[in-house]
C-alpha cells in the first residue's frame, strides 16, 4: 500500500445520504512512497442549508460556506489531486459516495481504489470491538486538533497509518490494504459496467 502514491481523504458534509446531501468541507493528505508530500483543504458551498445538528457536530455553518467555492468549481483541480491515488479514508463508501454523486452532478465519472481504515483496524486488531475514529484515536494515542474537520480528520488517518507501520507492522498493514483492493477488483469483475 505504502508504495503507491495515496491520498488520505475526509469529507464533511450536510448529511449522510450522497444523493441528497452535499459537501461541506474537503481536507486531503497525498503520500508518494510512504513519504508525506502536501495537504490540502478547503470548504465547500453546498449550495444548500446545513442543519443545527450539523453544525453542531462540524463546526460548519451556512456563514462559513456562504463565500465558499462550489464543488462545481473545484471538481478540475480535486480530480488533478485524486488521480492515480489510492484513496485512504475511515468508512471509505461515505467519502467515496459523496465524491461520486458530486462528480456525478457534473456529468464526470469518478472512480478510484479504495482503502478504508475501519476494515483495516478490523483486519489489523481482531481482538477489539470499537473501530470508529474516536475509538482508535485513544487505542494509539493519536490526537487531532480539529475532530470533525476534513484536514483535521485526514491527519488523523495518517498518523495512525504510521502507528500501524510500527505495530503490528508493514507487513501486516500491507496484507490487510492487499485484501481490501484484492476483493474491490474481485467484485469489478463480478460486476462489470453496462
Amino acid at each position: 500500500m505504502l508504495d503507491r502514491p495515496l491520498v488520505f481523504l475526509d469529507l464533511e458534509t450536510t448529511g449522510a445520504t450522497a444523493g441528497v446531501d452535499r459537501i461541506t468541507e474537503i481536507g486531503l493528505i497525498e503520500v508518494d512512497d510512504g513519504e508525506y508530500v502536501r495537504e490540502w483543504t478547503t470548504l465547500v458551498n453546498p449550495g444548500i442549508p446545513i442543519s443545527p445538528f450539523i453544525e453542531s457536530l462540524t463546526g460548519i455553518s451556512d456563514d462559513m460556506v456562504a463565500g465558499a467555492p462550489s464543488f462545481a468549481s473545484l471538481a478540475i483541480d480535486l480530480n488533478t489531486r485524486l488521480k492515480g491515488r489510492l484513496l485512504v479514508a475511515h468508512n471509505a463508501r461515505f467519502d467515496y459516495g459523496f465524491l461520486r454523486a458530486e462528480f456525478a452532478r457534473l456529468a464526470t465519472e469518478f472512480s478510484s481504489q479504495l482503502v478504508c481504515t475501519v476494515k483495516l483496524s478490523r483486519k489489523l486488531f481482531p481482538g477489539h470491538k470499537r473501530h470508529n475514529l474516536d475509538s482508535l484515536m485513544e487505542r494509539h494515542d493519536v490526537s487531532c486538533d480539529a475532530r470533525h474537520r476534513a484536514l483535521g480528520d485526514a491527519r488523523v488517518l495518517w498518523d495512525l497509518i504510521a502507528k500501524w507501520r510500527i505495530d503490528p507492522g508493514v507487513d501486516a498493514l500491507a496484507a490487510a490494504a492487499a485484501a481490501q483492493l484484492k476483493s474491490q477488483v474481485s467484485v469489478q469483475r463480478n460486476h462489470p459496467k453496462d
